[in-house]
């Protein structure tokens, strides 16, 4: 809706921020094993095992990697996923 003080350029950047993705973190912890971490990643997002262990390696040497990008509802659900099988993860924007 455009208001008498509102500018088209307003309303492009608000559409665009509200298009924006979802970014799923999973941070390191010092609680679960690597082959383990693999396993998830393979498990819930399909992951091929170069894929998996590549992501881990990164959370392992990084502290933190984006496993998954997309909708806000799509990455709540991935985050509870990741929760449920013992993995630290949050999201954020991306």
């Amino acid at each position: 809706m455009m208001t008498a003080t509102s500018r088209p350029d307003e309303l492009e950047d608000i559409q665009v921020d509200l298009d924006r993705p979802w970014n799923v973190v999973v941070w390191n912890d010092p609680v679960n094993l690597m082959t383990y971490v693999v396993y998830v990643f393979r498990k819930l997002f399909g992951f091929s095992k170069e894929k998996a262990t590549r992501l881990m390696m990164q959370v392992h040497n990084d502290g933190r990697a984006i496993v998954a990008t997309g909708p806000r509802e799509k990455m709540e659900m991935d985050c509870f996923r990741l929760h449920n099988h013992g993995l630290w993860a949050t999201m954020e924007r991306a």
